[in-house]
């Protein structure tokens, strides 16, 4: 069994690429309920965020080119250019970077733990992973809380959310006596609200397609919902335009903004959009009076944090460096353990067999004796197998372990 991860993340691919990557929770539903389509491809995960799409994959060692092929037919095309691959060891260090935000534009940031723990949840309950990834995302998930406790690295840390603000702030000479609109009322527009309140916004609107929702977030805010077909309207007295839903297209064009500037006479505007597909046109920065910014433009802000928890991300890779060797470990015997769980059966049955045609040769047993015969049949069975299964483990990761794992399955062949 191999472990095999092939993505792409903010370092490989410009938002441009990103957003033609990134793949919805029912398509991602869609595309583990057929894995068993792939030849080879055993188990898989697969984390989609606004700066990362990946596959994380448990391969027979004859598919190699199994996850590429389920890799473009979820994303519907083929990026090779921009993907990066990782096996084996490199695959566990990777997630477990991930886990503890090492890899994440916004070093320390909280949010990438919770969509580890999402995307795993989801192949689960498919039935898309096994043994080889549930202990991977189990110890991932550990590590990356371990890293949090252990470390400072999530200490003041900033987010998308709050990087965005903070942009805003330094362009606008800050944020006080200033009305943001926010599209979108998910958990990053919720977040982001919550900062521009922390910088003294005025005023907040809250536009979304289910009106419900967006009053459901201003009252929490103190802000004022508005109906998603009139939130331009509302911005011809909004200094800060935030963009944060899961559109799969464009919510903001060109012509649409055209329209605002004229009713603004001349005064300027303030766009970011944070959202991965972007939600904002990028024509929308050519027209006069509009500034737009969208995720890539925060690594300015994110720099001046970063350096203050360098020093911790070396601590976490430390840890991080501990756990891969353990797993890597375990992982030595994982693989045969679906092996000597079938020996084991084999030799159940036998038992089972032979016990169950004595028994009907010595009716007047009591079960005393039945028992007795029971338990000693088990044992005979455990110390014949002892040996070759101690054998077989003591191969694992040596230049023998192919030769024991064969000569075991001839051996023991029915």
């Amino acid at each position: 069994m191999h472990l095999k991860i092939l993505g792409l993340n903010y370092k490989t691919a410009p938002i441009e690429i990103r957003e033609k990557f990134s793949v919805t929770k029912e398509s991602i539903k869609r595309g583990l309920e057929n894995l068993d389509e792939y030849e080879g491809l055993n188990e898989a995960v697969i984390l989609s965020t606004c700066n990362r799409t990946e596959i994380y994959a448990a391969t027979s060692n004859s598919c190699e080119g199994s996850v590429k092929n389920f890799f473009n037919d979820l994303i519907g095309g083929n990026f090779e250019n921009f993907l990066y691959e990782y096996e084996g060891e490199n695959c566990v260090r990777h997630l477990f970077e991930v886990s503890a935000s090492l890899d994440s534009l916004i070093l320390g940031e909280g949010q990438i733990l919770s969509q580890v723990k999402d995307a795993y949840t989801t192949a689960k309950n498919i039935g898309a992973t096994g043994t080889i990834l549930n202990t991977l995302f189990h110890r991932a998930i550990a590590v990356g809380k371990n890293v949090r406790t252990e470390t400072k690295i999530a200490y003041n840390s900033v987010s998308v959310s709050s990087a965005a603000v903070e942009l805003a702030a330094e362009k606008l000479n800050g944020l006080k006596d200033k009305n943001a609109l926010i599209f979108g009322a998910g958990k990053m527009a919720q977040l982001t609200a919550q900062h521009l309140k922390s910088h003294g916004v005025k005023k907040i609107f809250v536009a979304n397609h289910h009106i419900e929702r967006a009053e459901e977030m201003a009252e929490k805010i103190g802000g004022e919902a508005v109906a998603w077909e009139n939130a331009l309207l509302r911005a011809v007295d909004v200094d800060i335009i935030i963009t944060s839903t899961g559109a799969p297209h464009y919510v903001i064009k060109p012509w649409q903004t055209q329209q605002l500037m004229t009713r603004r006479a001349g005064r300027g505007i303030f766009f970011i959009d944070i959202a991965v597909p972007r939600d904002v046109d990028p024509e929308v920065g050519k027209i006069g009076g509009v500034t737009l910014y969208n995720i890539d433009d925060l690594e300015s802000v994110v720099e001046s944090h970063v350096k203050a928890r360098q020093l911790e991300a070396e601590e976490a890779r430390k840890i991080i460096e501990v756990e891969v060797a353990a797993i890597m470990e375990r992982f030595k015997y994982l693989k045969f353990q679906p092996l000597m769980a079938d020996l084991s059966n084999r030799a159940e049955k036998i038992r089972e067999r032979e016990l169950k045609r004595i028994s009907g040769k010595l009716p007047n047993l009591t079960d005393e004796e039945r028992r007795a015969i029971e338990q000693m049949t088990k044992k005979i069975v455990r110390k014949l197998l002892r040996l070759p299964m101690m054998k077989l483990n003591a191969s694992a990761g040596t230049n023998e372990e192919n030769f024991y794992a064969a000569a075991m399955q001839a051996l023991f062949r029915e």
